[in-house]
């Protein structure tokens, strides 16, 4: 079993594929939350938060939240983890504002767009865990938590990500916020199905 441990790694290409794809699907999740005023958890919560808050740009603030993490990534989970999320949340901040001058948007309807944009921001997270890359802030954590103490890393997720979205009751009224609320629970319930430990051996 050992000698066939190297073949089951992901290769460059295939890194970079995720990395590209994982962080697309999260984009547009983000930004069909942006274009009817929902939130989402993590620190693309804050940044959205402090987006709403003052007008500054959404992937900018994102990738300057997530800075202070990458200490913890690089001592708890090694560099290629490090350098790949560093190159994630890279693109999740060009991407974020890509997207929106490549797809509009007309009438969404707001619990689809909460169920939908929830579980492609799932679906893209799922893909970047599975090639040891993250989007920074909570998910280094969760990922950290869950390979040391096997906690289920959408369910801590989901939990910070509910915190995160019911302290937004200052900005945006109560609907706004159960739908937010709604697509955190999409979100994290993708990972928390999908993404268990000893579930997925390639790295």
């Amino acid at each position: 079993m050992g000698a066939e441990q190297p073949a089951l790694r992901h290769g460059l290409v295939e890194d970079v594929q995720a990395l590209v794809t994982g962080t697309l699907f999260v984009s547009l999740g983000i930004v069909m939350f942006g274009h009817i005023g929902l939130l989402t958890g993590g620190t693309a919560g804050v940044a959205f938060l402090l987006h709403y808050a003052t007008g500054w740009n959404f992937g900018l603030v994102f990738f300057l939240i997530n800075l202070p993490f990458y200490g913890l990534a690089w001592k708890r989970m090694g560099k290629p983890f490090t350098l790949k999320t560093f190159s994630a949340v890279g693109l999740m901040a060009v991407f974020s504002n890509l997207v929106p001058q490549l797809v509009h948007f007309g009438d969404l309807n707001p619990l689809f767009t909460a169920v939908l944009g929830g579980l492609l921001m799932g679906t893209g997270m799922l893909i970047l865990f599975r090639h040891r890359s993250s989007l920074g802030g909570f998910n280094v954590l969760v990922l950290y938590l869950q390979e040391r103490f096997g906690w289920r890393a959408g369910r801590i997720q989901m939990a910070l990500d509910c915190a995160i979205v019911l302290g937004a009751f200052a900005l945006t009224d109560w609907r706004h916020i159960a739908l937010s609320v709604l697509g955190a629970v999409a979100l994290n319930q993708t990972l928390a199905t999908n993404h268990r430990a000893g579930r997925y051996i390639a790295m």
